[in-house]
């Protein structure tokens, strides 16, 4: 019984150890550098199964292309007010700031409650096929539970009920 007792202390020690290590931002992990738009491209999806990207496609050499598709932001009418609008909502997110705003390139960094991992999203306004592209990624470990996919759900859901 004092090996269960003792395991039990252990397990209860390194949960504290770990929430408190999120708490400090030591598992926030570290900004991509190549984050932003190339030849008309936002970032490549990750080549592990914890990001999504509308231009998955666009590169079929990723193993993760399947998994990682997601489909843009759809809009009408005047494609910056649809950014300005979207802006809007992501700076209303929780645990999410927005880093970079330009005129056709948003970028914000979200943070999950508990452990303080970041990850990094991307919008690209393509006014010629009248979408907004979209890149969800998280920065550390393999798997996101379907976090990052599920962020840009709620967004397009919340995009698309306020018109455009």
């Amino acid at each position: 019984m004092k090996i269960i007792g003792y395991i039990a202390v252990l397990l209860v020690t390194l949960a504290v150890l770990l929430l408190g290590a999120g708490q400090l931002g030591f598992l926030a992990g570290q900004a991509p550098g190549d984050l932003g738009v190339r030849q008309h491209r936002l970032k490549p999806p990750s080549l592990t199964p914890n990001s999504v990207s509308s231009q998955a496609a666009l590169y079929p050499d990723n193993p993760q292309r399947a998994h990682a598709e997601v489909a843009p932001l759809s809009y009408t009418g005047d494609g910056q007010a649809a950014m300005a609008r979207l802006a809007g909502i992501v700076s209303n997110m929780p645990r999410t700031t927005v880093v970079t705003r330009e005129p056709a390139y948003l970028y914000a960094q979200c943070k999950t409650q508990l452990l303080g991992f970041t990850d990094d999203l991307e919008f690209l306004l393509d006014e010629p096929a009248g979408v907004i592209q979209v890149r969800s990624a998280s920065r550390l470990g393999q798997g996101d539970m379907g976090a990052n996919r599920k962020r840009v759900e709620a967004l397009r859901q919340q995009f698309g009920q306020g018109g455009a």
